[in-house]
């Protein structure tokens, strides 16, 4: 029976490193379930994916809008309701009555 003769110092000095290595495993393994990018948090991930792109579509969407009217005020072949439309709109030549009708 060698473990008889240890002092407690001893004893204590011989668990540490275990110790500190269950420590260390249990810290490790706690982040991955719990943690910011862990098990836990891949519903939450889940749901941004599910919102971001909804507004993926909506910003496409008005990509596609603004292209349109890029295309119609393109310098070689102005739509002419188009700079009508907005440089009435732009010099204060509506009405607060009148309504602008935009073309396809």
């Amino acid at each position: 029976m060698a473990g008889k003769g240890r002092s407690a110092a001893g004893t204590i000095r011989a668990a540490a490193m275990p110790a500190l290595g269950v420590l260390v495993i249990g810290n490790f393994a706690g982040y991955a379930i719990a943690g910011p990018n862990g098990l836990l948090a891949l519903g939450d991930y889940r749901h941004q994916i599910v919102a971001k792109r909804a507004e993926l579509a909506k910003v496409e969407a008005a990509r596609v809008k603004l292209a349109h009217k890029v295309a119609l005020l393109d310098s070689r072949h102005v739509d002419p309701d188009m700079a009508d439309e907005l440089v009435r709109r732009d010099m204060g030549l509506t009405r607060p009555d009148e309504v602008i009708l935009p073309t396809p």
